[in-house]
C-alpha cells in the first residue's frame, strides 16, 4: 500500500507542482485531477495522437473561449466537437457581441422585457444575436451555389471561420489551422434555427452523413485518439461512439457535474465505455466530478506550465 502524500504549501507553489501533488495524493477529487492532468501532459505530448476536446455546456460564456482558442491555435487540439450553442457564443463575440456578469435588478419577466437572456448568472442581450443574425445571413447569401447544398457541418463551420476577423474566435482559429468542427446537434441552436429560415427562401442544406464519412476517416487513419471532454451529452457520446470503429479511445479524461444514477452517458464514468468498444482495454482515462469553467482551465494552465 501506498501512503497518502499531503499537499506541502512551502513546496507545491505553482500549478503544475500542485497537479503533480495531487496525484501524489492519489485519492478523491485530488487524485482525479492530479491523475487527469498527467493523462492530459501525455495526450499533448505525443505526436501520434489525435486529440478531440468535446463541449457540452455554456463552456464558451462560461470564460473557456481563450483557452480553447489557444490550444487550436497552438497545436494542442486536432479536432472539436461541441453542441450548437457553444458554437453560436462564440461566434456573437465574433461579431462583436459580448456575454456580461454584472446581474441586472430585474426577475426573468424583465429581463425578457428589457431583450437580454440569462444563463445562470450570466445575461446576453438580443441585439447582439440581431448581430449574429444578419452575419450568418450575409455569410450565407454570399456562400457560392455549388456548397448551398452539398457541405458537412464541419465544412459549413471552416467556410464561416475563413470570413471571421477576431483573433480570439475558436471558429476562426479552427478553420486557419484545419481543426474540424463537428457538431452533430448544430440545428438545435441559433445557428440551426437560422439556417432552417434561411432555406425557406432560398435552397440551403447542410450533409450530416457526410459528417460521419469525414470523421470515420479520421478515426480509422490514426494509431492513437485523445478525447478531453467537458459535460456530456450528445458531444461526449458523438466523440467517443466515432471510435467504435478502432476499438475505442486510447487516452480520455472527462470533467463532469453529470451523475451516473440515471443511467445517462454524461453522468457515465469512463470505464463504462470499456463494454461498448468506446475505450480500448488498456487505456489511461480518468473522471473527474466538477464544474469544467474551474477545473478546466486550472488543468491546461498546469499542465502547459
Amino acid at each position: 500500500m501506498r501512503p497518502v502524500r499531503h499537499i506541502d504549501p512551502a513546496d507545491d507553489t505553482t500549478l503544475r507542482s500542485i497537479l503533480e501533488a495531487m496525484k501524489d495524493v492519489g485519492v478523491l477529487g485530488a487524485g482525479r485531477l492530479g491523475r487527469a492532468a498527467s493523462i492530459v501532459a501525455r495526450m499533448f505530448k505525443d505526436s501520434d495522437c489525435f486529440r478531440f476536446l468535446s463541449l457540452s455546456g455554456p463552456m464558451v460564456p462560461g470564460g473557456l473561449r481563450g483557452i480553447i482558442s489557444h490550444l487550436v491555435k497552438s497545436g494542442y487540439i486536432n479536432a472539436i466537437v461541441t453542441s450548437g450553442a457553444n458554437i453560436v457564443h462564440d461566434l456573437v463575440e465574433a461579431y462583436g457581441g459580448a456575454h456580461y456578469r454584472v446581474p441586472p435588478q430585474k426577475d426573468d419577466h424583465e429581463l425578457r422585457e428589457a431583450g437580454m437572456g440569462r444563463i445562470a448568472d450570466l445575461y446576453v442581450e438580443e441585439k447582439d444575436f440581431e448581430t449574429f443574425e444578419k452575419g450568418i445571413y450575409d455569410f450565407l447569401d454570399a456562400l457560392p451555389e455549388e456548397k448551398m447544398t452539398s457541405l458537412a457541418p464541419s465544412e459549413f463551420i471552416s467556410e464561416l471561420g475563413t470570413t471571421l476577423t477576431d483573433e480570439a474566435s475558436i471558429v476562426r482559429q479552427a478553420a486557419l489551422h484545419e481543426v474540424p468542427i463537428f457538431s452533430p446537434g448544430m440545428m438545435d441552436s441559433m445557428l440551426g434555427f437560422h439556417m432552417y429560415t434561411y432555406s425557406t427562401s432560398k435552397p440551403f442544406a447542410l450533409d450530416f452523413v457526410k459528417d460521419l464519412r469525414i470523421l470515420g476517416e479520421i478515426v480509422t487513419n490514426t494509431k492513437k485518439i485523445g478525447a478531453i471532454m467537458l459535460g456530456g451529452g450528445l458531444s461526449k457520446h458523438f466523440t467517443m461512439g466515432s471510435t467504435i470503429l478502432r476499438g475505442g479511445l486510447d487516452m480520455a479524461v472527462q470533467i463532469t457535474l453529470d451523475r451516473p444514477e440515471g443511467g445517462s452517458l454524461g453522468g457515465a464514468p469512463l470505464v463504462e465505455g470499456v463494454s461498448w468498444q468506446k475505450v480500448q482495454t488498456e487505456a489511461r482515462f480518468e473522471t473527474v466530478i466538477g464544474d469544467a469553467t474551474i477545473i478546466f482551465p486550472l488543468l491546461i494552465l498546469g499542465v502547459l506550465g
